[in-house]
């Protein structure tokens, strides 16, 4: 009798596995509307409906809880991005500049919003993340995106040889400033324009970013 519920039982992991992936998404959306430092543990747990131990159990510290959701998140956007810089050299041994910047672009903008990359919740994390000041939060982005982050500015290097390659990584540096901000939306272009503009139209604004940010890659150098 006893064998026969042991058989029957759910193994430890899968009666723990909805647990973690609500405490993820909880803490995913939380952190996103009010950002690392304006959520705690307990507003978390109260969320999920499960306890303060749960947490500590699954992810040990609020910081191990955002790692861990970067892990599960940020690996996929980065995947995709090689994955179109790939391509992009499949078709030709030069891509051009607006092709390298849409690989970029694409997985973080118009992918982004999709379930399998994070939907929504993430790309506004991943925007609130970005501009906060701890040394966690420079950590988790540079685990995440680092190595693609490298590969991209060496490409864009190679589309523009003329360009001095601490020019391109200033011009990566704004780029970078313009996709956050476009990722957060915060509503002020829409307050400005009555809502005629919407960055909330990713696929609208990212046909709007690439040629303005090549543009700028392809300006002269500063002297």
């Amino acid at each position: 009798m006893v064998k026969a519920r042991v058989k029957n039982a759910p193994s430890r992991k899968a009666a723990a596995a909805p647990v973690r992936e609500r405490i993820l998404e909880v803490a995913e959306r939380l952190f996103a509307e009010h950002g690392m430092s304006g959520v705690g543990l307990r507003a978390i747990s109260a969320d999920a409906k499960v306890n303060l131990a749960s947490i500590a159990y699954h992810f040990g510290s609020k910081d191990g809880l955002l790692e861990a959701l970067f892990a599960q998140r940020a690996a996929p956007i980065a995947e995709e991005r090689l994955r179109l810089l790939a391509a992009c050299y499949e078709k030709t041994k030069r891509p051009k500049l607006e092709e390298i910047l849409d690989a970029f672009l694409r997985p973080a903008l118009v992918l982004g919003v999709e379930p399998r990359f994070g939907g929504p919740a993430f790309v506004k994390l991943r925007a609130r993340l970005a501009t906060e000041p701890e040394a966690l939060s420079r950590k988790i982005l540079a685990k995440a995106f680092d190595l693609s982050s490298r590969k991209f500015i060496d490409a864009i290097a190679a589309a523009l040889p003329d360009l001095p390659r601490a020019e391109v990584e200033w011009r990566f540096h704004f780029m970078l400033g313009a996709m956050f901000y476009t990722m957060a939306d915060s509503g002020r272009i829409q307050a400005l324009t009555k809502g005629r503009i919407d960055p909330g139209d990713v696929r609208r604004a990212l046909r709007h970013m690439i040629p303005y940010l090549a543009a700028g890659f392809r300006s002269a150098p500063v002297t």
